[in-house]
């Protein structure tokens, strides 16, 4: 901001305007015009369009659209904004969304009730507590991977369901390359375990020569984490299956880490993304949200699309 005023022209560029919704284009705009559309203050841009939806007490941790508050954003950005999405554009894949769920035993359901409850679980290898709301979502998302750390940031083993879908994953795609997305660093240890214990090739895909590897068919198994790898990386030549073993609430690092295989490039007919869900967990409420927000964001993108037209052989 300091040096945009010498900026005599800018364009903006991204594929997740409003990953979290709409409170996210404030930033964005405010640098493309200064404030002029909405505004020079984010506190007056909230007042005007939104209103507290979650709070404790005077503590607001969230804020929902007023009633035609899309709208209004809308026709005010309208002018300067121009949205064309690739499959309008480009012969792009067919995408597979599916979920691969899994259950939890009567014992592990009980453990997980009673921590989500009481915010404290006392297990045999140690003690796990949350802080608060944000920790204690963290915590659920652990357990409902498989393992989640304790109080001395020790691993405790909870279940193993994910990482036997997992397996079962990897055996139908009968040798194909398979992407595996993780979040937790406790994900990432287990899950090579397993794949040691079963004797599969695997790598982390976060070095120039493990992309290489990756592109050319050399890695069965690659294992990368959305922040490191969910943008710039091309890795549609290496295979077209995508298993979320654990998800992230962040709908742009979601989107993009999927855009990994389904882009332009890719040789297959048809990307597939699975997602390994831990039934009654927070895991579902995860889902829902990044498809709630896509929504969101969809509706943006809609709303000012460009009405583009052909005229003697160009766009």
């Amino acid at each position: 901001m300091k040096v945009r005023p010498k900026v005599e022209r800018i364009i903006g560029l991204t594929g997740t305007p409003s990953s979290n919704g709409l409170m996210d284009l404030y930033a964005e705009f405010r640098l493309l015009d200064m404030g002029k559309r909405l505004g020079k203050f984010i506190g007056k841009f909230r007042t005007e369009y939104f209103t507290p939806d979650k709070r404790n007490g005077m503590v607001i941790y969230s804020y929902k659209p007023l009633p035609n508050a899309e709208q209004q954003i809308y026709s005010r950005i309208s002018d300067i904004m121009i949205s064309m999405k690739s499959t309008d554009f480009l012969k792009m894949p067919e995408l597979i969304l599916s979920e691969y769920s899994v259950n939890l035993s009567q014992k592990e359901t009980e453990h997980y009730r009673k921590f989500k409850k009481e915010l404290v679980l006392d297990l045999p290898n140690g003690e796990i507590t949350a802080a608060n709301a944000a920790s204690l979502s963290n915590k659920l998302s652990q357990m409902a991977n498989g393992a989640i750390y304790d109080d001395t940031h020790e691993i405790v083993k909870i279940h193993d369901r994910k990482l036997d879908a997992l397996e079962d994953l990897i055996e139908a795609q009968n040798g194909k390359p398979l992407l595996v997305a993780y979040w937790f660093r406790h994900d990432l240890k287990r899950i090579a375990e397993r794949l040691e214990k079963l004797k599969i090739p695997f790598s982390e895909i976060n070095t120039s020569e493990s992309l290489k590897r990756w592109n050319n068919g050399k890695i069965p198994v690659g294992l990368i984490h959305p922040m490191s790898a969910g943008h710039g990386l091309n890795l549609q030549s290496g295979g077209n299956t995508l298993v979320w073993f654990g998800l992230t609430w962040s709908l742009e690092l979601y989107q993009q880490t999927n855009a990994r295989l389904w882009r332009q490039g890719q040789k297959s007919e048809t990307v597939i993304i699975q997602h390994i869900i831990t039934k009654n967990t927070v895991d579902e409420r995860i889902l829902a949200a990044l498809q709630a927000k896509n929504e969101t964001q969809s509706a943006l993108l809609a709303a000012v699309k460009a009405e583009l037209e052909e005229e003697n052989g160009t766009i």
